[in-house]
């Protein structure tokens, strides 16, 4: 038996204490939807006395719904992925993503485009976000000496992009090119 699986008599336990909170809220609903004093309210037909109780748990599943994206916020703030969330719920990890998107910070736009350096064949380039022209640029010293950068029209759609560009700018530009 796997950790994470219940007993039956954790089940059992369960559903008692399910029950137990579920009666004052229904009773409540019940009152409140049929005007009947509250010795009376479950005085009715059966069906609509089931509907309420349905009603009633309709509630209790948002809440659980509500209490369960609340915790894998604060287990992708203490650093879970998705795929151990899913796990945890018995689904993929897409299916954890999907169903708590807001569960992990992702790296806000300006964050993703932060400058950084790339180091190869000697030489030097950095890559930057312009504004200007809504793409990723470079500018670099290959090991040579020879400076360089993205052409004054050209940007490029992601950061790794640059960075190939960037990448074949140092290699023609190594120090020893035998």
């Amino acid at each position: 038996m796997k950790p994470s699986e219940t007993v039956d008599a954790e089940l059992v336990a369960l559903d008692k204490a399910l029950y137990d909170a579920l009666n004052p809220l229904a009773s409540a609903m019940r009152a409140r939807s049929t005007g009947l004093p509250k010795d009376r309210m479950w005085d009715a037909d059966p069906v609509e006395v089931a509907l309420s109780i349905l009603a009633a748990w309709k509630v209790v599943d948002v809440e659980v719904g509500r209490l369960a994206a609340q915790a894998a916020r604060t287990a992708g703030s203490y650093g879970a992925s998705y795929e151990q969330m899913g796990a945890a719920w018995g689904i993929t990890r897409q299916g954890a993503r999907k169903k708590w998107p807001e569960a992990i910070d992702r790296p806000s736009t300006e964050a993703k485009r932060k400058s950084s350096t790339v180091e190869l064949f000697g030489g030097t380039a950095e890559l930057s976000w312009s504004p200007a022209c809504g793409g990723w640029r470079w500018s670099g010293h290959g090991a040579d000496g020879m400076r360089g950068e993205a052409e004054r029209a050209s940007s490029f759609s992601t950061k790794e992009e640059a960075a190939a560009h960037a990448g074949v700018f140092l290699k023609e530009h190594a120090a020893d090119r035998s």
